[in-house]
């Protein structure tokens, strides 16, 4: 299972929120540059990386944020957060993510996903699936849509979508523990195939498996096996690296054991 450290931006510093709460924002370091070549010094190979001021623009905010991190290091970063147009994405891009998330261009825009998803292809695009009693939020969740959560994974997945992070909105930065019942829940309605009635009748209609990131509430370093064991393909890790409940060394030696 793959480890992704978060690192989410406002007006250039590396910031971490409660439950999606601007209100709520504490700054852990000015130098998000700094952050991520910590990471990566501990043998991390991946990044989340959260454009907060993007997401509540609606555009593209701290691409030069990416283009340094991305040229700096050699971390393989997905980013998310404000893009909702061709050129959000083609900044993204060309600033050097390797992927990119989106969520509330997914749910309002669903034809303009549709396309990226087709053009760049489902390893590029990752959907984001981030909700509160299992339904979507987006703006940076400072909206509700009526969109259900499972549904809404399962109309992407039939697009061709692999890649999807879902965040519990309710336990994000909280230090509270994931949703393991949730991601089993996902994992369990998301196989490989099902039975569908077509103009010939019965029949087993292809869907590629999604491979679910989990993300928000991780509270301590054993509660990460646990994802592992019921499928999960990566985490993603925020608060409890910056408050030091998970130590860099912790998640060195998880990578290490996992490659030998």
């Amino acid at each position: 299972m793959r480890i992704i450290p978060a690192i989410d931006i406002i007006e250039g510093k590396c910031v971490r929120l409660s439950k999606g709460d601007y209100n709520t924002k504490k700054i852990y370091n000015e130098n998000p540059l700094e952050v991520a070549q910590a990471f990566e010094d501990h043998g991390i190979q991946y990044l989340h990386l959260v454009d907060l001021d993007g997401a509540k623009s609606k555009h593209i905010v701290n691409h030069r944020v990416l283009e340094k991190i991305a040229s700096k290091t050699s971390l393989k970063i997905d980013f998310g957060g404000g893009l909702k147009t061709d050129e959000d994405l083609r900044i993204a891009f060309e600033c050097g993510a390797d992927q990119v998330t989106g969520g509330s261009i997914a749910v309002k825009d669903s034809a303009t996903f549709t396309r990226w998803l087709d053009e760049y292809g489902p390893e590029k695009i990752i959907l984001g699936a981030d909700a509160k009693d299992e339904k979507i939020a987006v703006s940076g969740w400072q909206e509700a849509s009526s969109e259900e959560l499972i549904p809404f994974i399962r109309r992407f997945q039939e697009k061709g979508i692999t890649y999807v992070i879902c965040t519990d909105i309710s336990r994000d930065g909280m230090l509270q523990g994931p949703s393991v019942t949730l991601y089993k829940k996902i994992l369990d309605k998301t196989r490989l195939n099902k039975t569908t009635i077509g103009p010939s009748g019965v029949e087993d209609l292809k869907v590629p498996g999604i491979c679910l990131i989990a993300s928000g509430g991780i509270s301590s370093f054993k509660e990460i096996p646990g994802l592992q064991k019921i499928g999960c393909e990566g985490v993603i890790i925020g608060k409890a690296i910056y408050e030091n409940r998970i130590s860099l060394e912790q998640l060195e030696q998880y990578i290490l054991e996992g490659r030998s």
